[in-house]
């Protein structure tokens, strides 16, 4: 199973693949259905994806959950760890959210 943890933003989202406890850097990728469905082709059954709460996840939500074994959406208010963290970047935001749905703590 892999974690795959989207820090979303209005146009694009930051991912972070968690696989055999090794997290890696999944670049960027635009948010437009289009690039989306791509990105779901290489999705499995089993995979669970973690996603940043914001005024866009639900349709990222609907376009991905039928494809993946389940989906969390994270409040990042509520995620100390992203919440209050001194260095705070995109690659470093998807990567707390693939260990902390790991973890258990979402």
């Amino acid at each position: 199973m892999r974690i795959i943890a989207l820090d979303v933003h209005r146009s694009f989202a930051q991912m972070a693949i968690l696989e055999k406890g090794k997290i890696q850097d999944a670049g960027r990728i635009d948010l437009e259905r289009s690039r989306l469905l791509q990105f779901a082709t290489k999705l499995k059954p089993d995979d669970e994806i973690v996603i940043e709460a914001t005024g866009n996840t639900s349709a990222i939500v609907r376009l991905l959950s039928p494809l993946v074994g389940r989906v969390v959406i994270a409040n990042p208010i509520l995620v100390r760890a992203i919440a209050w963290a001194k260095v705070k970047t995109d690659k470093i935001d998807a990567a707390v959210l693939a260990k902390l749905h790991a973890s258990g703590f979402l």
